[in-house]
């Protein structure tokens, strides 16, 4: 007798669940308990985008790396979706930019994320954060030694293990020196981003 090639598939993949069902089991609520500490390696890159429709920009490409060191101050809250917890950290950024010209920026930053717990091992969030901090970027929308760097962005976390997630998302980056110094026009850059997160009770 011969199986139809829909019966196989969908037998092979009962069998598959099957498996890994017990291994797969995972509490959010567990690994985001309240006082949970997390270690979190990242790096991202983009390039600048014209969000404020100036006639010429610089057109900076640039990438960025950051070490955090966060703590889950409360237990997780909220109904439903919305269900979630609060991590809040430190993180030193360092940004490079590699086009049309080479400078840094390095600075330490406090990083805000909201985790969405609803979804098992797949834990979407939303993110703010801002750093303080140098720079010898000297272009036409900034040229000062000090400046702020701001961003706001979501992403998700894969748990691979119930004490270790990766992560991949997008940051929208603002780049200005609070006026400071002069120019300081600022600018933003669309970014992606990518890191792993070990978690620690």
């Amino acid at each position: 007798m011969t199986w139809p090639p829909r019966v196989l598939g969908l037998a092979l993949v009962w069998a598959l669940l099957a498996t890994v069902g017990p291994a797969l089991a995972f509490d959010p609520d567990e690994a985001y308990q309240k006082g949970t500490r997390i270690l979190s390696l990242e790096a991202g890159g983009g390039a600048q985008h014209n969000l404020d429709g100036q006639d010429v920009q610089t057109g900076l490409d640039l990438w960025y790396a950051g070490v955090r060191a966060s703590l889950l101050p409360f237990q997780p809250l909220g109904n439903g979706l919305l269900h979630g917890a609060l991590e809040i950290g430190l993180e030193p950024v360092y940004q490079r930019y590699t086009e049309p010209v080479t400078a840094f920026y390095a600075g330490l930053g406090l990083v805000g994320r909201y985790h969405f717990l609803s979804f098992g091992r797949v834990v979407p969030y939303v993110e703010i954060a801002g750093a303080a901090g140098a720079t010898d970027l000297r272009v036409r929308e900034i040229r000062s030694e000090f400046a702020f760097w701001l961003a706001g962005g979501l992403g998700a976390s894969i748990f691979i293990t119930d004490h270790t997630a990766i992560y991949a998302g997008y940051r929208l980056v603002h780049m200005s020196n609070g006026n400071t110094e002069t120019p300081n026009r600022g600018f933003e850059a669309h970014t992606g981003l990518a890191g792993v997160s070990f978690f620690f009770k």
